[in-house]
């Protein structure tokens, strides 16, 4: 029989939640969102007599609360809602991970709409991982990996997200990897043209964590609907060798569609302990990139604490560069 999907309403996000732990992760949204409707809007770029427009918007990426989902303290359904009564947040971006089996379940798709129709939330991206090597040195493995992510073209489409976001994982010398991450992205991205949607990839390790690799990966792709989620934390290149970030972030955001703002831990003034927001952000800026900017939180505090301090300093910094 099929588990009855629980309801969150608007005013009470704690009225259907029937575990202790579950119930006690979104009151403390709820005490948050309190805090957050006391705080000022903060605006930026200003078009005549009209509303100023925010320099950046905020979404909330759905890992940063992948403790409470993976332990069940927390319902995928309930994503959306929790963004839009905790947060105040207005966009999101999930992760398959999180209903891996649901990607053609029509019916547990609309509900997952009808959720964020019903909370005025906007559904951005959909994170795919498990799904193969895009850049396989095998050719058929590298295709059967292409046509796992149609699934997620589809469900994207019709939640209404923009875009999917993908690896580029291979194998090879640097320049092999490069024609067969393009190879395998270049297939997906013409598949998911036909449903309007881009494929954009994120810096997630191996080479892709190498800023001038994946750039390099986007010209040979050349297409308009494959771009990059620029992260500002993943620039890992395994055997205790990093990428510098700011130059990393800084050769992918020509071709953003999207962007991660990684957060690990706090400093006593609310600043990131590994990443310069500031100027981290006055980057994504100079590439006249003002669409969202989504939080991924990945610390050890309670998430729905850290998350709210990912907030908080995207919002300072923002109103901080929109009056420099």
């Amino acid at each position: 029989m099929k588990r009855p999907i629980a309801r969150v309403p608007v005013d009470d996000v704690t009225t259907t939640v029937d575990r202790p732990n579950r119930r006690q992760l979104l009151r403390s949204g709820a005490a948050l969102a309190a805090g957050a409707c006391a705080l000022p809007s903060v605006l930026g770029r200003t078009s005549g007599a009209e509303t100023p427009e925010p320099l950046f918007k905020i979404s909330l990426a759905q890992w940063s609360l992948n403790r409470p989902l993976y332990r069940k303290e927390l319902d995928h359904l309930e994503f959306a809602p929790l963004a839009r009564n905790a947060f105040g947040i207005d966009a999101v971006e999930y992760v398959n991970s999180f209903f891996k089996d649901k990607a053609r379940d029509t019916a547990y798709l609309r509900e997952m709409k009808k959720r964020c129709d019903d909370h005025r939330v906007r559904s951005l991206l959909i994170m795919c991982d498990g799904e193969g090597a895009l850049g396989d040195a095998d050719k058929q493995k590298r295709a059967k990996a292409v046509e796992n992510h149609y699934k997620w073209v589809e469900a994207a489409k019709y939640l209404g997200c923009h875009s999917i976001r993908v690896n580029a994982q291979s194998s090879g010398t640097y320049d092999e990897q490069v024609q067969r991450a393009a190879d395998g992205l270049r297939t997906l991205t013409e598949y998911a043209a036909q449903h309007e949607l881009n494929v954009i990839v994120e810096n997630h390790g191996g080479l892709s964590s190498n800023g001038g690799w994946l750039a390099k990966v986007m010209k040979a792709v050349a297409h308009p609907r494959c771009g990059t989620l620029p992260d500002f934390g993943n620039f890992n290149l395994g055997d205790g060798k990093t990428y510098d970030r700011y130059k990393g972030v800084r050769e992918l955001m020509p071709f953003a569609k999207a962007v991660s703002a990684k957060s690990n831990a706090f400093d006593s003034e609310g600043n990131e302990t590994k990443t310069d927001y500031y100027r981290m952000l006055r980057i994504v800026l100079e590439a006249n990139y003002h669409g969202y900017v989504g939080i991924e939180y990945e610390g050890k505090e309670d998430p729905m604490v850290g998350i709210r301090k990912t907030q908080r300093l995207l919002e300072r910094v923002r109103d901080k560069l929109a009056s420099a």
